[in-house]
């Protein structure tokens, strides 16, 4: 067996478990498992011993990530060329501070049943995921009291597609900005939960639905194709041509007229803005890389976007010239495509490691990086501080 050969299957035997769809990578950490992969990984270890090849010290994130074969083009190996910290490209330091903050018991255990002790307002939802088997644990509730609960008022089931894929119930999305209602997207129906009263309501809605956002009162959901537009009020849902995988969390500050999705990988990237209900196409642009990040570009995006005024923050994989597959934040302009700010994580991190969590009112990025975990980041000044040093599983924020 040749060394390269030898090379590719010991590395599809240490990377992660990946779907078949581009930009959903990183949502591996919310636990989807494929067995034929792991079975595919062992054979590919077991081929390796027999030959006596020699083993390889592979990294955890051993290259960039699956593209569209037509616009892939394999990346260079060499380290990441030194970048300024100025504000519109920043390095991510060596270094945090962590100041204290509200969210600084996002990880902690719960101490009273949410049924027991409701919330006046949520800052977080967090749901434990053991890394090894990814089944998540109990969903908590942190209050603006500092009080952690358990979620205890409802039953949630992983989400899954159509090919039993599966993944921890808890999204990015699922607390509404105002920090009163949780949503949860299950198999045949959507669960909405107030905090405040610790009441459930069940709106059924056919599919094998995966994603939840909200959109001022109403809800966005999504199965793995489609996109529907859902009032929990009423229950009412109807179909929104937008991608379920592209689709930006609105701005809760917004009147909700337009939504942005974000599609494509490489020079196909395209962000395009819709009008609600019907979900007609009004603007559409390249995502290219404005005049003070031009030494990088995206390579594909993955996570959840958030938006804030004419702002777009996403995580994703970038290239620098020296290097590609970089793990990083990007900041866009929704009226041009334009990508304004970077923030450069580096290579050395988990791939789909750190997931925008959304905005805070004073143009702060929220976002995880895994292993570790939750930082700001401010694009205007390049400021970057830490939150919580140490978390593990799916979180979901207050806006």
């Amino acid at each position: 067996m040749k060394e390269q050969q030898l090379r590719r299957l010991l590395t599809v035997a240490t990377e992660d478990i990946r779907p078949t769809r581009p930009a959903v990578d990183a949502w591996q950490q919310a636990g989807r498992t494929q067995r034929a992969r792991r079975a595919a990984g062992a054979v590919a270890l077991a081929v390796a011993l027999v030959t006596g090849g020699a083993l390889l010290a592979l990294r955890h994130s051993a290259g960039p990530p699956p593209t569209d074969p037509a616009s892939a083009a394999p990346g260079p190996t060499a380290p990441v060329a030194p970048v300024p910290d100025t504000a519109p490209v920043r390095r991510m330091p060596a270094d945090l501070a962590y100041p204290g903050d509200p969210l600084g018991r996002i990880g902690d255990p719960a101490t009273v049943p949410l049924s027991r002790r409701p919330v006046r307002r949520a800052l977080a939802l967090a749901q434990p995921v053991d890394p090894d088997t990814g089944v998540g644990g109990q969903i908590r509730v942190l209050g603006d009291d500092g009080t952690v609960r358990a979620l205890d008022v409802v039953t949630l089931a992983p989400t899954r597609d159509a090919d039993g894929n599966e993944a921890v119930p808890l999204k990015t999305g699922s607390l509404s900005p105002d920090g009163r209602f949780a949503a949860f997207a299950q198999t045949g129906a959507v669960l909405v939960v107030d905090l405040t009263t610790a009441a459930v309501r069940r709106l059924p809605l056919a599919g094998y639905l995966e994603h939840v956002v909200w959109s001022g009162g109403r809800l966005l959901v999504g199965d793995d194709r489609n996109t529907y537009l859902l009032d929990p009020g009423t229950g009412t849902a109807d179909q929104i041509a937008v991608s379920p995988w592209g689709l930006v969390t609105p701005d809760p500050a917004a009147l909700g007229g337009t939504l942005v999705e974000i599609t494509g990988v490489r020079d196909r990237l395209t962000l395009r803005t819709r009008s609600v209900p019907d979900g007609t196409i009004r603007t559409q642009h390249p995502v290219r890389s404005a005049e003070p990040v031009l030494g990088y570009r995206i390579v594909e995006f993955y996570g959840r976007g958030w938006q804030r005024g004419d702002r777009v923050a996403r995580s994703g994989w970038i290239a620098n010239g020296s290097a590609d597959g970089i793990e990083g934040v990007a900041v866009l302009d929704s009226r041009t495509g334009s990508v304004t700010h970077l923030l450069d994580l580096g290579r050395d991190r988990w791939k789909g490691c750190c997931e925008v969590q959304g905005w805070e009112s004073d143009g702060t990025v929220l976002l995880r990086t895994q292993p570790g975990g939750l930082i700001r980041w401010r694009p205007d000044t390049g400021g970057v501080t830490g939150v919580v040093p140490e978390l593990t599983g799916v979180i979901s924020l207050a806006g």
